[in-house]
C-alpha cells in the first residue's frame, strides 16, 4: 500500500476481542504515547467515555477497532472505525453533547466518504457513518442506502444508552462482505485532497505520498518532487543556479508539488531558505488564512496560546505574492533574496515586458524599466553568490488577464548571455501549444545546459478525481471538436455528471443533492456575464474569496449560500466538490464557433482583438475545471422583451451544450 499503512494510521488498533480484555489504562496509554502532544485532561475524559460505549456495544462481537484513524486529506482523525463481516462502521464521538448538529453530521460523513472514495478496500464494503452526541435524544435508527455512493448508507445517530442496539441493528441490516481484515489494512489508500487541504496537511508535517494519489494512471507526484530535489540538492553541492518548468493538466497537482517543496526546504534551523510564490492573490490570502486559522487552533490543543496575527506572520514565510517578493528586490537592487530556493506558481501568468514597463512607471516610479517580470524575478535569484534554483509551475491555457506573457518571456530571458551558466531542466510536454512557448523554445533546444526530464510533467488531473480525463472534454468542446469532446465526455459521464439546465433554481437543488456532508459548492461566472444580474449575479460586487472558500454553510457570504458568486480571478488555482458555471452572453456558439462578446454600456459589442478572444476562451476553461466532482451548466432562456438578453444570444449555446451529449435539468 501506497503511503501510511491502515494499521499505522491509526494510534491503536486491535481484535475487538482483545481490545475488551484490555484495560482501560493499557489503551489510554497507547492512544497518550501516539499524541503528538500531552493530551487535555479533556481529552482523557473523551476518550475515557468512548472505551466505555465501545466496550459495552462490541464485548462479544468477532472483529477488528481502530482508534484515533488519522486521514491525512483533512488533517484529521476519525474516533473509532469498526470492521465486523466487511460492514464498515465509521464512529465520532460528541461527549457530552446534546444535540446532533449539523457540523457533527457533516464531519462524520466526510470520514465516511473519504474511506469510499480513497481507500480500495474499502470501496465494496458497506459504510456506515454513525454519530455519537452521548446526551442527545434518541432517534430511530434509519438504515438508509445513499441514492448516489453505492455501498454508503446515511448517518445514523446514537447516544451513549442506545449504541450497543444500533451497532446490533446495523450488523443485522447491512449488507455485509467478504474482506480479510489484514487485506482490508493492506489496500492502497489513494487521496486527492483539495489544494487548501494538501496545504494544511503539509503544513502539519505530513508529506506528499500520505495525501497524494499514487497509482499507474497517473504521474506519482512524489517522482516529480523527488526530480526537483535532486536538482536543488545538485545546485547546492555544485554551487550552480537551476530553473525547472514543471508542466501538467489543469488540477494535475502543480500546486501541490510547489508547496511540497517549499515545506521540505522552510528549515528555520538551518540556513536553507524556500519560498511558495503567487501572482494569484485569492490563492495565497485563502491558503495563509486557512494555515493561520489550523495554527491557533493546534496552539489551542496544546494549551498554547498564539494570536492570529502571530499564526499569519509565520504563515508569510513561505507564502507569498510574487508582487510583494519583486517589491522588496526592489529597494535594494544588488542585495540578494534570503531564499536559495524560489517557486513561482502559474508562472505563465508572469507579465511580458510591456506590462512589466507600464506598472513600474506608473505604480513604482520607476522609469525606463526594461525587464519583463521573468527576467527581472531570473535577475534577482541570480544576485546571489553561491547557489539558487527557481521552479516555474507552468499551467497550460490559462492566461486569463491582459499582459501575461505565457512560459515564452521566461524562455527568452534564459537566452540572454548573463543567464548562461544557469542549468535549465524542462518538461518535454513545455512543446505543447497550450504552454505558448512557441519560437523561444526552439531556441532553447539550441541552448547549452538544458535537460528534458519526463518526471517534470504531471499528465493526469486529481482534482477530477472521480474522471482523469475531464481537462480533456473541456478543451475539445472550447476547440469546438464535437466528436471527440463526445467519446471523452462519454467516458467520464458515469463517474463524473455533468448536467445542463435553463433553471437557475434547478441548478441550485442539483448541487445541494449531489453534495455529501461538508462538500462545497458555489456558483462561477466569466468576469465578463454582465448580463447575469436579473439572476442576481452581479460581477461588479467583489467577493471575499478567503469567506467564499473558507466559512461553512451557515454563513451567508459562503459559497454554499449560492448567493455570492466567483469569476475566474477568484478560483483559478482552487476547486470545489460540486460547480454550477453560469454561462452568460459574453461567450456564444454560432455557426459551429465561439462568438466573442464584451458588454459596454447597454450593448454587447465584437471583441475583435485575439488577445483577448484567448483571454475569454481561458476564462471558460478555468471556470469549466474546477469541480472534483461533476458540474451542471446554467445557460439562461434570455428575455424577449431585453435587448441585452434576446434568446438567440443563448439558444445556440445551449444546442451546442445539449448536443455534447450533456444531461437535461
Amino acid at each position: 500500500m501506497d503511503g501510511m499503512q491502515i494499521i499505522d494510521r491509526s494510534w491503536y488498533h486491535n481484535t475487538i476481542e482483545e481490545f475488551a480484555k484490555s484495560p482501560n489504562e493499557s489503551i489510554m496509554g497507547q492512544l497518550c504515547y501516539r499524541s503528538s502532544f500531552p493530551p487535555l485532561d479533556s481529552q482523557k475524559h473523551a476518550w475515557e467515555q468512548e472505551l466505555y460505549m465501545l466496550k459495552t456495544a462490541l464485548w462479544d462481537l468477532d472483529g477488528r477497532i481502530y482508534l484515533e484513524f488519522t486521514i491525512p486529506r483533512m488533517g484529521k482523525r476519525v474516533d473509532a472505525i469498526v470492521l465486523i463481516n466487511g460492514i464498515l462502521m465509521v464512529i465520532e464521538f460528541k461527549v457530552e453533547s446534546e444535540v446532533y448538529s449539523s457540523r457533527d453530521i457533516d464531519q462524520v460523513v466526510d470520514y465516511a466518504v473519504d474511506m469510499k472514495y480513497f481507500h480500495e478496500g474499502s470501496h465494496s464494503l458497506s459504510t456506515i457513518p454513525i454519530l455519537v452526541a452521548t446526551h442527545a435524544k434518541e432517534q430511530p435508527l434509519g438504515l438508509t442506502p445513499h441514492d448516489r455512493i453505492q455501498g454508503l448508507y446515511r448517518p445514523v445517530m446514537a447516544n451513549s444508552w442506545n449504541l450497543l442496539h444500533i451497532v446490533r441493528s446495523i450488523l443485522a441490516l447491512a449488507k455485509p462482505a467478504s474482506i480479510e481484515a489484514d487485506d482490508w489494512e493492506h489496500s492502497r489508500y489513494c487521496p486527492t485532497p483539495t489544494i487548501i487541504e494538501a496545504a494544511r496537511s503539509l503544513y502539519q508535517g505530513h508529506n506528499v505520498a500520505e495525501i497524494s494519489r499514487n497509482d499507474a494512471g497517473a504521474k506519482n507526484l512524489s517522482a516529480t518532487t523527488d526530480c526537483i530535489i535532486d536538482v536543488i540538492d545538485l545546485a547546492c553541492a555544485e554551487r550552480k543556479k537551476a530553473i525547472c518548468f514543471v508542466t501538467g493538466v489543469p488540477g494535475a497537482g502543480k500546486t501541490l508539488v510547489g508547496l511540497n517543496i517549499a515545506t521540505k526546504y522552510n528549515d528555520s534551523k538551518s540556513n536553507l531558505h524556500s519560498i511558495f510564490l503567487s501572482g494569484n492573490g485569492p490563492l495565497v490570502a485563502i491558503l495563509r488564512e486557512a494555515l493561520a486559522r489550523d495554527h491557533v487552533v493546534r496552539e489551542k490543543q496544546m494549551e498554547r496560546k498564539i494570536t492570529k496575527k502571530a499564526a499569519l506572520s509565520r504563515v508569510q514565510a513561505f507564502i507569498q505574492n510574487v508582487h510583494h517578493f519583486r517589491d522588496e528586490c526592489l529597494k535594494d537592487r544588488t542585495r540578494p533574496p534570503v531564499d536559495h530556493v524560489v517557486l513561482f506558481d502559474e508562472a505563465q501568468r508572469a507579465w511580458n515586458l510591456h506590462q512589466t514597463s507600464k506598472f513600474m512607471k506608473n505604480k513604482k516610479g520607476v522609469h525606463e524599466f526594461e525587464q519583463s517580470e521573468p527576467e527581472y524575478l531570473i535577475s534577482c535569484m541570480d544576485r546571489r553568490q553561491d547557489w539558487a534554483v527557481i521552479v516555474c509551475l507552468v499551467g497550460g491555457g490559462q492566461e486569463i488577464n491582459t499582459g501575461e506573457a505565457g512560459i515564452s518571456e521566461w524562455i527568452t530571458a534564459l537566452m540572454k548571455d548573463q543567464y548562461h551558466a544557469w542549468e535549465v531542466y524542462v518538461s518535454p510536454e513545455l512543446i505543447d501549444k497550450e504552454y505558448g512557448a512557441g519560437k523561444p523554445l526552439t531556441m532553447l533546444e539550441q541552448r547549452s545546459r538544458v535537460h528534458f526530464c519526463e518526471d517534470l510533467h504531471l499528465n493526469v488531473s486529481m482534482r477530477s478525481f472521480r474522471a482523469e480525463k475531464v481537462s480533456g472534454f473541456v478543451k475539445h468542446l472550447l476547440d469546438c471538436q464535437q466528436e471527440k469532446a463526445r467519446e471523452e465526455l462519454q467516458m467520464i459521464q458515469m463517474n463524473y455528471p455533468i448536467a445542463v439546465t435553463r433553471d437557475i433554481n434547478k441548478a441550485k437543488r442539483w448541487l445541494r443533492d449531489k453534495a455529501n456532508g461538508s462538500e462545497r459548492y458555489g456558483i462561477i461566472v466569466s468576469s465578463q456575464a454582465y448580463r447575469l444580474k436579473p439572476y442576481a449575479m452581479d460581477v461588479r460586487y467583489q467577493v471575499d474569496p478567503v469567506t467564499w472558500f473558507l466559512e461553512g454553510k451557515e454563513h451567508v457570504r459562503s459559497s454554499y449560500y449560492l448567493e455570492d458568486i466567483a469569476t475566474e480571478f477568484q478560483v483559478q488555482g482552487l476547486e470545489l466538490d460540486w460547480t454550477c458555471i453560469a454561462w452568460d452572453g459574453d461567450l456564444r456558439f454560432c455557426d459551429n464557433r465561439w462568438a466573442h462578446f464584451s458588454f459596454k454600456g447597454s450593448r454587447w459589442e465584437n471583441v475583435n482583438k485575439h488577445e483577448r478572444r484567448i483571454y475569454q476562451i481561458n476564462a471558460y476553461r478555468v471556470l469549466l475545471t474546477r469541480a472534483r466532482q461533476g458540474m451542471i451548466l446554467f445557460v439562461p432562456e434570455g428575455d424577449m422583451d431585453d435587448p441585452t438578453r434576446l434568446p438567440q444570444f443563448y439558444n445556440e449555446t445551449y444546442n451546442y451544450l445539449v448536443s455534447m451529449g450533456l444531461v437535461e435539468v
